[in-house]
């Protein structure tokens, strides 16, 4: 096992993929609908492993540690600043897993030529996350809430926490 160097921000992806998966998975169908390496699903999920987000089998991701690391220190650790104007797939309070809550004049997207919408940039946390997201209506929908946490107001961040936290309850009821 490589040296830990830290969590890198497609680990949290990976998590919220397994998350969000509906059946018992392997690393090359991780890898597979995340546009992502076998071996960097391998290393992500030992990197998961050290910070203690996973279970030492990999198998089970410790949803309240999950959360409590995107509550408090997603923000500081993958901070994300609205850029240009761009066309894109909505994300945050723009998403449609938020839209209906907040009146909003500014919308976010992903930079995306599948997007339909027109809106201030904001980064995925990793290249191929617009792709993964597009076929995985639940991982889009966590996505849009981690990024309403990174770069909302107060409100849209209690009610993404709120909405998140409901779906890493729902998810396998």
């Amino acid at each position: 096992m490589k040296a830990h160097n830290g969590m890198r921000p497609h680990d949290l992806v990976v998590l919220l993929k397994i998350i969000a998966s509906d059946r018992d998975w392997l690393n090359k169908d991780l890898a597979a609908s995340l546009f992502i390496s076998n071996s960097e699903i391998s290393e992500s999920l030992n990197r998961s492993m050290i910070a203690k987000l996973i279970s030492p089998d990999k198998r089970v991701v410790f949803k309240t540690a999950l959360y409590n690391f995107i509550e408090h220190g997603l923000k500081f650790v993958f901070p994300a600043e609205p850029g240009a104007v761009v066309r894109g797939v909505p994300t945050a309070h723009s998403a449609p897993i938020l839209k209906d809550y907040f009146i909003a004049e500014d919308h976010y997207v992903w930079a995306s030529p599948e997007g339909k919408v027109k809106g201030q940039a904001i980064n995925p946390l990793y290249p191929n996350q617009v792709k993964a997201a597009l076929a995985d209506e639940k991982l889009y929908n966590m996505l849009a809430l981690v990024d309403a946490i990174r770069v909302g107001k107060v409100r849209e961040q209690k009610k993404a926490l709120e909405l998140l936290r409901q779906s890493f309850e729902s998810v396998y009821a």
